[in-house]
């Protein structure tokens, strides 16, 4: 008499016990690896959220009165913004987690750390005349809204069409340059009508050409950045060449851009 496990046995074709052993195993690999890449991806959402958080500290040190420690701040979240886009890419976070918008996620840090605290920063440290102040604060966050609102706000080739609302970048320069408010008042309203233009600037981490060298440029700009805020109101010659030559470089490319014109690619 067959005993009840030879029948079993015989029941079940070659190979099957292998297989579906086989093929649990290759379940659990693709559920760790799912799990790994779902947490890499809320690991680098996690990293582009880190910026709200400077961005705190720098309004903090507005409302304080420290200008040095408010811009080391901004730069911090600078740095961040400019890295959190290579590590979403190199993870997928939109094929693992479309359900999270990384990009909103992206722009509403940005207002807050682009824009926001930039504008307070020109008024609470007397950058504006007194009798502007307020308005051109005004000003910036209102042709700010329009940068942000606009879907074309980059080219094929990944620059951006129009002022970027980098008014970090800019309160920046009106801090080291030390011109007179009048001067930076002009300056403010020209760079806030060319959010309406045209105009290309370059997005280093982004453009293909020359990306090498952006990435460079990029680098000694934020190294000379830094020493100058941390060595304010000092203004060593060696230090303002970098840091005059690598904006000489970003104004030049970005007006080769946009004379060259129409780009897909």
């Amino acid at each position: 008499m067959m005993r009840i496990d030879d029948a079993a046995g015989a029941a079940a074709p070659p190979g099957t016990g292998p297989i579906m052993e086989g093929d649990m195993r290759a379940m659990d690999m693709t559920a760790t690896a799912s799990v790994k890449r779902r947490t890499s991806a809320w690991a680098v959402h996690a990293f582009t959220a880190s910026g709200v958080a400077f961005g705190l500290m720098a309004l903090i040190r507005v409302i304080e009165g420290n200008a040095e420690a408010t811009l080391l701040w901004l730069g911090a979240a600078l740095v961040v913004d400019g890295l959190d886009g290579f590590f979403a890419r190199k993870v997928g976070v939109k094929e693992v987690l479309p359900h999270f918008d990384g990009a909103i996620l992206d722009l509403v840090i940005d207002y807050l750390n682009y824009v926001v605290v930039p504008a307070i920063f020109l008024y609470r440290f007397g950058l504006l005349p007194d009798r502007l102040g307020i308005a051109g604060a005004v000003f910036i966050l209102l042709t700010s809204l329009y940068c942000f609102s606009n879907v074309n706000m980059k080219s094929g080739d990944n620059y951006f069409v129009g002022f970027p609302a980098i008014w970090n970048v800019l309160a920046l320069y009106l801090f080291v340059a030390q011109f007179n408010t009048t001067i930076n008042a002009m300056i403010v309203a020209v760079i806030g009508v060319l959010t309406f233009t045209t105009v290309k600037f370059l997005h280093p981490f982004r453009v293909r050409r020359f990306m090498a060298l952006n990435i460079g440029v990029t680098v000694a700009w934020l190294l000379s950045s830094l020493f100058l805020v941390l060595h304010h109101p000092d203004r060593p010659l060696p230090v303002m060449a970098v840091w005059l030559a690598s904006t000489v470089y970003y104004v030049g490319i970005c007006a080769w851009r946009t004379i060259r014109g129409p780009s897909e690619a």
